[in-house]
């Protein structure tokens, strides 16, 4: 029976390195997540001024400047969403 042992030895090894793609896709995955949120992030600030300068310059009422910041957050959201899917 000592030919079992090498036999178990080698079944473990490949069980072992049939997981690794899994953990290496989640790593991944969770890399775009990351990235997609950065994005957003990012954009909030973009979206204050540009609330901001639309009301300095008075060229609309507020729920037009607003409506402004939403489209310019909702471009970051669709870009995030390009990242991860």
């Amino acid at each position: 029976m000592p030919y079992l042992k090498p036999l178990f030895t080698a079944s473990i090894i490949a069980t072992s390195l049939a997981g690794l793609p899994a953990i290496s896709w989640a790593t991944e995955q969770g890399q775009q997540r990351q990235q997609a949120r950065d994005t957003r992030q990012q954009a909030r600030p973009e979206a204050r001024q540009t609330k901001q300068d639309c009301r300095a310059a008075n060229q609309k009422s507020n729920a037009a400047c607003r409506q402004d910041k939403r489209q310019t957050k909702q471009d970051a959201r669709k870009t995030g969403r390009a990242i991860k899917y």
